[in-house]
């Protein structure tokens, strides 16, 4: 029997959020709110046949930090490779098991409000 992991993508961004995120078999999830603070903007459902799960951003919307929650069933994250619009990559040590439900540490984005357009989880 597979396990299955639900991730969930959370960012800290700006006011005035419009945000899409999306994996090609999941419907976009759309986020609209004028309030900073932490926002839902995308999903994805890790098999575990694959090393390596993506999840695409789109809009324009700027992000300071993220965050992951999980759901279903506990992962060891090894890293994440946040992508940016300007076509710079942050490559993320995280190195830690996250029990579900659990959730990953704050992970601030460098460069500090920046717009993101992929993030891959390892």
């Amino acid at each position: 029997m597979n396990k299955v992991l639900l991730i969930t993508l959370l960012t800290l961004a700006v006011s005035n959020n419009t945000s899409f995120a999306q994996k090609t078999t999941d419907k976009p999830v759309v986020v609209i709110s004028d309030k900073s603070g932490w926002h839902k903007i995308g999903k994805t459902t890790v098999n575990f046949k694959t090393e390596k799960e993506q999840v695409l951003i789109m809009g324009s919307n700027r992000f300071s930090a993220i965050k992951f929650k999980v759901q279903e069933a506990p992962i060891d994250l090894i890293s994440i490779e946040a992508y940016f619009a300007s076509g710079d990559k942050q490559d993320i040590g995280i190195n830690m098991p996250i029990s579900a439900p659990g959730e990953s540490k704050i992970i601030e984005l460098n460069g500090g409000m920046r717009t993101l357009k992929k993030i891959v989880f390892v």
